[in-house]
């Protein structure tokens, strides 16, 4: 007959090293998950609901772009931004940097476009450039304001 002592230590460390098995393969199974999840995500992104040949979209009311203020709005899943001046009134460019791309953003001090990426300037009137590196001016969108809506049309 066995010594009960050793019997315990021998199921002792059976259980240790299955519970060290099981820990593992939990780590390795969560590990997958996790690299698995961006992949999959990336190559099946979620279908979006698009208001292509919708002809404009709704981006908010006119209480929400007050005078010399600057704001961006998703768009048809592209981002624009909004300014509102006393000189040019609503005004809707793409806020996509003609530069490399970057999301250009509205500097309140300054009352212009701004690139943050590079320094790119662009004027809140016509989306011209004003400095930096951009070789090109923002393209316009058309913008319609109806009963206090702000509408855009996506480009």
């Amino acid at each position: 007959m066995k010594d009960p002592v050793q019997i315990f230590n021998n199921e002792q460390k059976t259980d240790r090293r299955g519970f060290l098995k099981l820990l593992l393969g939990f780590s390795g199974l969560v590990t997958a998950v996790g690299v698995l999840t961006p992949v999959i995500g990336y190559l099946w992104p979620p279908k979006q609901a698009s208001t292509v040949g919708a002809g404009r979209v709704p981006v908010g009311s006119t209480e929400e772009f007050p005078v010399g203020q600057g704001k961006v709005v998703p768009v048809d899943g592209k981002p624009v931004i909004i300014v509102n001046t006393d000189q040019g009134g609503l005004t809707a460019y793409s806020a996509v940097c003609t530069h490399l791309g970057c999301v250009v953003e509205w500097d309140d001090r300054r009352q212009f476009i701004l690139c943050p990426c590079h320094d790119g300037r662009f004027n809140a009137i016509n989306g011209a450039v004003i400095s930096g590196p951009p070789p090109t001016p923002l393209p316009e969108l058309p913008l319609v304001v109806e009963q206090d809506t702000v509408y855009v049309s996506p480009a």
